[in-house]
């Protein structure tokens, strides 16, 4: 099932994609919970109630082609990111693949849903693409063992983590992930998020790809991640308990803009694609923050 968030009349609201077209879930059951975290939360009877209502849907709660796309959760509760876990990037970048996951956070702030414009902030050029598949978190949990983590995963969306890569080195190389990882509405996810028994278990061996402008930056597929969607859902949750509608964002790979030769940016007036294999396509205008 793709489950997409969209603006009606000026309230959020969620649709099933059907074909070509979307069903209001709104309209198709009014029982159902009206945003996605609440939805996962709500257990997997839930999503299956949801499916059956988009099956049946009247008429009425069937849509053309909404508009105003949302990220399928505007305000996650976390945002948990991966760093350097495709052995292609971290080579690219002059550092030794790590032993264990990196994992820093994002704010809600600093992303965007499909469709809407990421901002290059004034105080920087080094705006930089990375390309991620994202898995969604669908059930609360602590320590989970790799061998049951992926029960915990409801689905995947797509996202470009965008980066300002000279404040994320301000002081040494990688050691500014805050920084440069969470200037307002940098990054963007979505369209869709997708639930897991649509796609291969883990998401693992999906092409992923950027395009800026159309032209083909990074091409690679899931499976070179250095550690696969159980591995970090089991990390992570060492920390942290994780929630329904908590987002990972599992790495990006090879081809990143700041270390081509010349570097290749991201600019205002430039169109950002990224496409991961059954789940979709996420486009973003690229503008510029307001002097």
């Amino acid at each position: 099932m793709r489950i997409v968030n969209f603006n009606k009349n000026g309230v959020a609201t969620l649709g099933v994609r059907r074909g070509s077209e979307v069903v209001d879930l709104s309209l198709a059951d009014k029982s159902l919970p009206r945003d996605l975290a609440g939805l996962l939360a709500a257990g997997k009877g839930a999503l299956a109630k949801a499916k059956r209502a988009a099956r049946n849907a009247p008429k009425r709660a069937v849509i053309k082609a909404p508009r105003g796309i949302l990220a399928p959760i505007p305000n996650p509760g976390k945002i948990i990111c991966v760093g350097l876990n495709y052995s292609d990037h971290a080579a690219e970048a002059g550092m030794t693949p790590p032993d264990t996951p990196i994992l820093f956070l994002r704010v809600p702030g600093s992303v965007v849903g499909h469709g809407q414009r990421i901002i290059r902030p004034k105080a920087s050029k080094h705006f930089d693409y990375e390309a991620e598949m994202v898995a969604l978190i669908g059930r609360r949990g602590r320590n989970i063992p790799k061998s049951k983590a992926l029960n915990y995963v409801a689905g995947y969306s797509v996202a470009n983590e965008g980066s300002i890569r000279d404040y994320q080195m301000l002081h040494g190389r990688g050691s500014q992930w805050t920084l440069g990882k969470n200037f307002d509405k940098t990054g963007a996810w979505g369209p869709d998020f997708v639930t897991a028994d649509e796609l291969p278990a883990g998401g693992k061996g999906l092409k992923i790809e950027t395009r800026l402008n159309g032209q083909v930056l990074q091409s690679s597929t899931t499976s070179n991640m250095i550690f696969d969607t159980k591995s970090l859902v089991s990390w992570a949750s060492r920390v942290m308990t994780l929630e329904p509608g908590d987002i990972i964002l599992t790495g990006t790979p090879h081809g990143v803009g700041f270390v081509r030769k010349p570097p290749i940016f991201m600019k205002a007036g430039d169109s950002c694609e990224i496409e991961i294999e059954g789940i979709g396509l996420l486009r973003n205008p690229v503008g510029a923050e307001k002097r």
